[in-house]
Parts: C-alpha cells; sequence; structure tokens
C-alpha cells in the first residue's frame, strides 16, 4: 500500500515496476498466463489440450483494475459478442485472470466498492477464482500481488482491507527546491522525447531488473534465525495485533 498527498508519483511508481520485472514462461495463448512447470494449476483448456503445450516467455504485468469495474469486468463473466454470433456460452476472462502471476494494481484502493473489494480478496486468499453465474461454472487460478495506491485525504481504508497490505509507505512531495527544480527538468525532458529519455535510464532499469532476478533465485536459500521468530512474535504481542498475518508478513519481508 503506497500512502500519500496527491500528486507525489504514487501512479507513476507502481507503473514503472512493469520495465523491471523479470520474464516468465507461460502457455501460448492461454488467456491464464499458465505456469508449464505447474501442470498442478493448469486450466482447463490446457489440461484437455490434445498437443504438446507451446511456451513463450513474457514481462511480468502490472494490471490496473479500473475503479468503476463491474463485477464481471473483475471476475470474467460470459461473452454476449461470441454468445450472439455462435449462440454458445463462452467465458470471457476478467481481470483477476490478466493478474495471475504479476501484479494487480488498485488506485485509489480506499474508494473502492465493498462488493469488488470482497471478489478480490476472496481470490487473494484461495489463489483461485470461481465464476459461477448465467450458467458458467468455472476456476482458474488467480495468484497475484496485490498493490494499492490512496490519498488519506480522500477516506481511510476499509477494515477488510486494512490487514491485506502487509507493507506500507508514506510518500510526500520534496521540500528541497533543488530536488523539486529537477523534477521540473525530467518531466520537461521525458516530454520533449518520451523514447530518449528511457534510453537514457535503461541502464540504471537494467541493473534494478538483474538485481530482482538474483533476488529470487536465492530467496529459496535464506533462512530466518528462530530467535527472530521470535522476536517478531513478541513484537506482535506488544502491539495488540489482530491475527496472525503480521507475524507472516513480517517474517517474509525479513527472508527479502
Amino acid at each position: 500500500l503506497i500512502r500519500g498527498e496527491k500528486g507525489t508519483a504514487k501512479s507513476t511508481a507502481v507503473r514503472a515496476l512493469a520495465d523491471l520485472l523479470p520474464e516468465i514462461r507461460v502457455v501460448q495463448g492461454c488467456p491464464f498466463g499458465c505456469d508449464p512447470d505447474r501442470p498442478d494449476e493448469l486450466c482447463d483448456v490446457c489440461r484437455k489440450a490434445k498437443t504438446e503445450h507451446r511456451i513463450k516467455r513474457r514481462r511480468i504485468r502490472v494490471v490496473p483494475l479500473p475503479l468503476n469495474a463491474t463485477e464481471d469486468r473483475v471476475a470474467g463473466g460470459i461473452d454476449f459478442n461470441e454468445a450472439v454470433k455462435s449462440g454458445m456460452r463462452c467465458f470471457s476472462p476478467g481481470v483477476l485472470a490478466m493478474a495471475h502471476r504479476g501484479i494487480l494494481y488498485v488506485d485509489e484502493v480506499n474508494l473502492l466498492d465493498d462488493h469488488i473489494v470482497d471478489v478480490i480478496l476472496d481470490a487473494a486468499a484461495s489463489g483461485r477464482n470461481r465464476v459461477e453465474r448465467e450458467g458458467i461454472s468455472i476456476t482458474h487460478a488467480s495468484r497475484f500481488i496485490l498493490v494499492g495506491t490512496m490519498n488519506p485525504e480522500e477516506g481511510e481504508l476499509r477494515p477488510q482491507l486494512l490487514d491485506r497490505f502487509g507493507l506500507c509507505v508514506e510518500t510526500a512531495s520534496e521540500k528541497e527546491p533543488d530536488v523539486r527544480t529537477e523534477l521540473m527538468v525530467r518531466r520537461e525532458a521525458f516530454d520533449l522525447d518520451p523514447s530518449g529519455f528511457q534510453l537514457r535510464y535503461e541502464k540504471d532499469n537494467d541493473v534494478v531488473a538483474r538485481q530482482i532476478v538474483a533476488g529470487r533465485d536465492l530467496l529459496p536459500q535464506v533462512v530466518l534465525p528462530s530467535h527472530l521468530r521470535g522476536l517478531i512474535a513478541e513484537i506482535c504481542t506488544e502491539n495488540h495485533v489482530a491475527g496472525h498475518r503480521a507475524d507472516l508478513v513480517m517474517e517474509q519481508a525479513a527472508r527479502a
């Protein structure tokens, strides 16, 4: 969760992740981005395929969720265009399908409707999205990292979302005149030549991207000492934390 006043580039920071994230292997043509290395999580279409899967590589996606999105747009529903053409019920995947194995980004997450929040949290908790409506019954994997941005002046986070964001970052506008001046200079340079601006920082981005890949490879080898788990439990107990999600997130963040 990224909290901060308006105009502090919260959305820009999240969308910039797309250029830093590594590539993943997916089944070519699969609308759910199935992982060919995890056959137990293949969708029904990939599982029933009679030919060997063709594999392609693509970057991990940052998928934005429109604030006014309907439940059909989020979870998926019947494809009415195809139904009119062929007379057959066909499933049209939603945002949760696109975000599988990627990042689901919700801008102004504190203003999200309750029923949409419930759909997202159900998928986040189970790692699967289940659609049962209009004669359609389908389940597909939906494992994603939930990232939200918000301006506290517009209202606080809903209670059911509060402990689902394990990490929180506060943003604020720059107070140093020199830094604010540099921001204006860089913005003007981007407006004049977006491609050239991106090329100028391509090497810096590549360094960060390689660090992310190396970190993913090293993470399974990192073991948290037992005394630190005890410290985490003490911190959560002393602060009267409800539930155990905070303990787990602190452990995972420490390993990272």
